[in-house]
């Protein structure tokens, strides 16, 4: 019987903590009392939304909100509506977040929910009338010091402002209701990221979690493939959404040769490389990838491609033990969440496939989200450029951090990477007394 995702990730920290036991002889009591508690979220808000369709019926929704961890800051994580939403789900996913702040070394903690529905079934009104909901649910749990929701899986910046509106609305009505309240409220803007920008939004968030894997693959480039050239280093990628266009778009940009992309109804492939923005262009105007001049592929095989980079960014558990022998790229990025299957890591791992693993290699989306926490709570407005200068040394640095934990322990990506963040907690935890 296959485990659900939070026994998952409950194992994958049960690893991590047996590579840092070492460090922790002198307290491993303490020590051994930090990864129990880690093992579970600090929180689980679960309830049900009832909201009036546009018909008149009534309909009831079942919700949650997990927050995993906030000893190195609030609880941090997107809000997902999806008909697959379980409390097990959101329980782990909550856990990676704490894992995937920790890696940048911003402070936040872990945190995430959802909402059991298919919004394809929902108009916009009773999409907003669901989100206000959700926000009345979480509103006693939340704030731009307690826990920052962000945008997820069918979630948008439209929604986003839907609940910073509501949670507004309902400070508004505490503050007038208690009779001492005094001085200005702290910024609700703060309190949700991912939002538009008309409403407190940052700029660059859009682009910011596929440019932030270009940044990783930099690094990359220069660790593992040092004695190669950009353009001879061939990159595909799985995904030609948000995240697979922007890590396309400015991989080319860079200099690197872009030769496969794909979406979900197949993919294109030229060993000669094209222009990603080219690609764009044409699939919005026709509806779909150009098949001119472009060998047509399945998504299947754009992952066994010879080439030298390999990058998931679209579905999860696409890489697995049944595939995971027959990629010939060197290294794997993970821009998707979860796309290697564990079953799959040890094969890679055995066969010398570097993998940078999806907490470190997508961070680029919550990094640039704490920068629309910081501009929030203190008033600034930065442009484009004041963005990404403050991106890339945050991943530049979690980068060379794991590669240096790499190379003194021999351990995978991913281990390296878990390595780093958990003890980022843990040492937390111990300087609070937590344990």
């Amino acid at each position: 019987m296959s485990m659900n995702p939070h026994q998952q990730a409950v194992k994958q920290l049960e690893q991590v903590a047996e590579l840092l036991r070492p460090q922790y002889k002198a307290v491993e009591p303490r020590f051994n009392a930090a990864i129990e508690r880690l093992k579970e979220p600090d929180r689980v808000i679960e309830g049900e939304l009832k909201i009036t369709l546009d018909n008149g019926q009534t309909k009831t929704f079942t919700a949650f909100r997990a927050q995993h961890n906030n000893a190195r800051g609030p609880y941090k994580g997107g809000i997902r509506f999806h008909q697959n939403v379980s409390k097990e789900e959101v329980k782990a996913l909550s856990t990676w977040m704490t894992w995937k702040c920790a890696v940048t070394a911003i402070p936040y903690g872990g945190g995430k929910g959802g909402i059991i529905v298919d919004p394809k079934t929902l108009s916009p009104d009773e999409l907003q009338r669901l989100s206000r909901a959700y926000t009345r649910m979480i509103a006693d749990y939340i704030g731009a010091w307690v826990d920052v929701p962000a945008p997820d899986v069918n979630t948008t910046g439209q929604i986003m402002a839907w609940m910073v509106d509501e949670y507004q609305q309902l400070q508004t009505k505490r503050l007038l209701d208690n009779k001492n309240a005094a001085g200005v409220a702290e910024n609700p803007l703060a309190t949700f990221t991912g939002k538009p920008l008309g409403l407190g939004g940052s700029e660059g968030r859009e682009e910011a979690t596929g440019l932030g894997g270009v940044f990783v693959m930099e690094r990359l480039a220069q660790s593992l493939f040092a004695d190669t050239p950009k353009k001879k280093l061939r990159v595909a990628i799985q995904g030609f959404g948000n995240v697979g266009y922007w890590f396309a778009f400015h991989a080319h940009r860079l200099g690197y040769s872009v030769v496969a992309v794909s979406d979900s109804k197949g993919g294109v492939y030229t060993p000669n490389g094209f222009t990603p923005a080219e690609v764009l262009d044409y699939k919005k105007k026709n509806g779909a990838l150009p098949t001119e001049h472009m060998e047509q592929i399945s998504n299947e095989a754009l992952l066994e491609l010879d080439v030298d980079i390999l990058v998931p960014a679209a579905l999860e558990s696409v890489v697995t033990a049944q595939n995971a022998s027959k990629i010939k790229a060197r290294a794997i990025i993970e821009m998707a969440n979860g796309p290697t299957t564990p079953e799959a890591d040890q094969v890679l791992f055995e066969r010398g496939v570097f993998v940078v693993p999806d907490i470190l290699a997508n961070a680029g989306g919550v990094s640039t989200s704490y920068f629309e926490w910081v501009q929030n709570l203190q008033g600034y407005s930065w442009t484009h450029q004041e963005v990404i200068n403050k991106l890339q040394p945050l991943m530049n640095t979690a980068f060379d951090q794991m590669w240096e934990m790499h190379q003194k322990t021999s351990a995978s990506g991913r281990m390296s990477t878990y390595m780093n963040a958990v003890k980022r907690v843990v040492d937390t935890m111990l300087l609070r007394g937590q344990v």
